[in-house]
């Protein structure tokens, strides 16, 4: 096909104003392409509705978000040209035919660019959205060390020369779309945030999202290094007591514990957190360098609380890891496994 500008709807159980959203789109001059996620017969008619004005895909069975979103991006792939620009879009209404019109013509200017449409949260916003909004805000502040407003937004614009490297991300729920920004950063695909209006149809009812599930995969990047760091810890803190039990030795039974944990969690972090592609000896070399240098901070603040203080030994060690957690996991994350060139992130 001759190049387009499309839109991408990923539908699930929807209501029928999607009907009206994909006459909209298609009177304003795109080619809409809306995959049924597996909604089952008594959908049958808004999709065949919505067929009118789209090229509609379908699932027999639910498959997730994150897959309905591969399914038609495969699709514009092979269907449409190259200097085509895709943009997704809800099926719930949240998003207006003005607001993805912008962020196309922003896409168009910036092909290497993922366009964002952020909302800004202000009035009569459901609580869960507003909380799952903030948590996820923070939890990729601290993952890439990046600033992106409205991390789950839906509306979201790119260049077809993107299109590869999103079919390659993993997930196929709600979890693929924070995928996609957490593996943007880390290969420095630049970011950029428009501002969108923010639209909630009846208290968002008609949202598909599980709080608890679908919360659990978008976290998952930040539970796999608290997992690793809480495996280095169990090691660390069972040698610790084991060698305080059977040694007395404060000191010695510290250090013994520290190397042995160090190299545990070295090897979970390099292989299965951060995926590094530095050199083994030298993130190695950076790895244990920190390690030390935690060691004898470690060390002295243990010596503290329990020979100045008076702290209880094993309190004491609880404390003192608490503080090198985090210390440590900025270092890992920002110094040691960081990948080279540095991560472009955009405002509009």
């Amino acid at each position: 096909m001759t190049s387009k500008t499309i839109a991408l709807i990923p539908a699930y159980e929807p209501d029928p104003i999607l009907i009206r959203l994909v006459e909209e789109l298609s009177g304003a001059g795109f080619a809409v392409v809306v995959v049924d996620d597996g909604s089952g017969s008594d959908y049958h008619e808004i999709f065949k509705d919505a067929a009118r004005h789209a090229a509609v895909l379908t699932h027999f069975k639910n498959r997730g978000k994150g897959q309905a979103l591969k399914t038609a991006l495969s699709y514009i792939w092979e269907n449409f040209s190259e200097d085509s620009v895709i943009v997704t879009v809800d099926a719930d209404g949240q998003h207006s035919v003005e607001d993805a019109a912008s962020l196309v013509r922003i896409a168009r200017e910036h092909p290497d660019t993922l366009i964002l449409g952020s909302r800004t949260f202000k009035g009569d916003i459901p609580l869960r959205s507003r909380f799952g909004n903030a948590a996820t805000r923070l939890v990729y502040r601290l993952t890439t060390g990046l600033s992106v407003y409205d991390t789950q937004t839906g509306l979201r614009a790119f260049h077809m020369d993107l299109v590869p490297r999103m079919l390659d991300i993993p997930g196929a729920r709600y979890e693929y779309e924070m995928n996609v920004l957490l593996t943007f950063a880390r290969n420095r695909v630049p970011i950029l945030e428009e501002p969108i209006e923010t639209i909630y149809l009846n208290n968002n009812e008609s949202s598909h999202f599980d709080t608890l599930k679908d919360s659990a995969r978008v976290y998952r990047e930040i539970l796999k290094f608290s997992a690793s760091s809480l495996a280095g810890f169990a090691v660390d803190y069972t040698l610790y007591s084991l060698l305080l039990l059977t040694t007395g030795s404060l000191i010695a039974s510290n250090v013994i514990a520290r190397v042995v944990s160090s190299s545990v969690n070295f090897t979970l972090n390099r292989k299965f957190v951060f995926k590094s592609s530095s050199g083994l000896l030298r993130s190695a070399a950076s790895y244990f360098l920190l390690a030390a240098g935690i060691l004898a901070g470690n060390t002295l603040v243990l010596s503290f609380l329990v020979n100045t203080l008076g702290v209880n030994m094993l309190a004491a060690k609880l404390l003192t890891e608490i503080g090198f957690f985090i210390f440590s996991w900025f270092m890992q994350k920002f110094v040691i496994f960081k990948n080279k060139k540095e991560v472009i992130l955009q405002h509009a």
